[in-house]
């Protein structure tokens, strides 16, 4: 894979508590740069965003119930509604992750397709938490996501216990088909790691260290 594509595919990333305004527009500005994928950010630097990249390639990517997906459906499609009427163009949700582990995937299911019907016309990607999940609970997540009109499933936030791995990607492909897309995201620092993911199926990546990744590709 060459470094064009590589960078078609990834989502630079910052979601720490403490970004401040000028490391968002280092982001941006990075972004631009390399024809990266989207900037994600947290929703209250959507409007930021969305400004620093009008008339640019790049997607302005937010996340919705964000890192534990607790709170409720219903907040979740207002949070989602209120980032894409910023400028969100992408919308990574996480799914309510009790409820999964409970075996209520229709609630999963429709938690997702609330956010999905707020967001239009974004793209939704739901974020499962692997780390958190069986394989048979990853599988029914990704099942729900599909029923509910979701464009990708994704790995981790990145805040759980764990992120991405080989075999979750390769599962979360096995199950969406080809016709949705695998982000893969949590942990994945270098080009050996990224190119893992797409080995297995991600066609998008998630992360902070897409400019190391950039350069090990030269």
């Amino acid at each position: 894979m060459n470094k064009k594509q590589m960078a078609a595919m990834i989502d630079h990333t910052i979601l720490k508590a403490v970004a401040k305004r000028q490391d968002v527009e280092k982001l941006c500005e990075e972004a631009k740069n390399n024809d990266f994928a989207s900037v994600c950010v947290n929703p209250v630097q959507v409007p930021l965003v969305a400004q620093l990249l009008s008339g640019s390639s790049v997607e302005v990517c937010t996340v919705v119930g964000f890192p534990l997906g607790a709170t409720s459906h219903k907040v979740k499609a207002q949070e989602a509604a209120w980032a894409v009427q910023e400028g969100a163009t992408e919308v990574d949700m996480v799914i309510d992750i009790g409820a999964a582990k409970e075996g209520r995937f229709d609630d999963v299911e429709a938690d997702i397709a609330g956010v999905v019907a707020a967001s239009k016309p974004a793209i939704v990607k739901v974020i499962l938490e692997v780390c958190y999940l069986t394989e048979d609970e990853i599988v029914s997540c990704c099942k729900a996501a599909v029923q509910a009109g979701a464009h990708f499933v994704k790995t981790s936030t990145g805040f759980g216990d764990g992120g991405a791995t080989v075999e979750a990607v390769s599962l979360m492909r096995k199950t969406v088909g080809p016709d949705i897309g695998v982000k893969a995201a949590g942990g994945i620092r270098t080009a050996k790691d990224a190119l893992a993911m797409v080995e297995a199926g991600a066609n998008r990546i998630g992360c902070s260290a897409g400019l190391a990744i950039m350069a090990e590709l030269e």
